[in-house]
This record gives C-alpha cells, sequence and structure tokens, in this order.
C-alpha cells in the first residue's frame, strides 16, 4: 500500500495466495485418497455405505477445505488491508 496498492488489492493478493495453496493441497489429497482407496480397498466395508471411490464424497469435502482455507486467510487478509504503510514502514 505504501506504493500505491489499493485495499482490495491487498484483499485480493491474500486471499488468492492462501486459494492456491489450497488448491495445490487438495490436489494431492485428493491424488494421494484416489491412488490408497484403490490400494486399501479390502476396508470398503468400513464406510458405512459410501463407495471408496466415491465422487461426491471427494469433491464434497475438498469445496469444506477451500472454503475452511479462505475463510481461514479473510481475517489476516482484512489487517493487512486496514494497516497504515507509515506506521508498517516505520516498524521496520
Amino acid at each position: 500500500m505504501a506504493l500505491g496498492a489499493e485495499k482490495r488489492d491487498v484483499l485480493r493478493m491474500v486471499i488468492g495466495q492462501g486459494f492456491r495453496l489450497a488448491l495445490i493441497g487438495v490436489g494431492i489429497g485428493v491424488g494421494v485418497g484416489l491412488v490408497l482407496a484403490r490400494a486399501l480397498s479390502s476396508f470398503s466395508h468400513l464406510l458405512y455405505g459410501v463407495g471408496a471411490m466415491d465422487p461426491l464424497t471427494f469433491v464434497g469435502a475438498s469445496l469444506v477445505l477451500i472454503g475452511a482455507a479462505i475463510a481461514a486467510c479473510y481475517v489476516p487478509a482484512r489487517r493487512a488491508a486496514r494497516l497504515d504503510p507509515m506506521i508498517a514502514l516505520r516498524h521496520e
């Protein structure tokens, strides 16, 4: 903001970085989950009526995790957007 960025730009940058990390994590998690679901198919009787490769479960869990990551990024993003640049520069 000291170099001309606006508050919405700071919000978008912080939330965008968190969203990007969440997408990477969900992608890795879904990939590992699909591999493990095939490898551990003998435990499918423990899932109580949900298939080991159920796409609705994978999509639902992914959306919940991405939503939680965005919500967790919002508070620091809002704090960074409200910060006075002069105070931040003096603090350095």
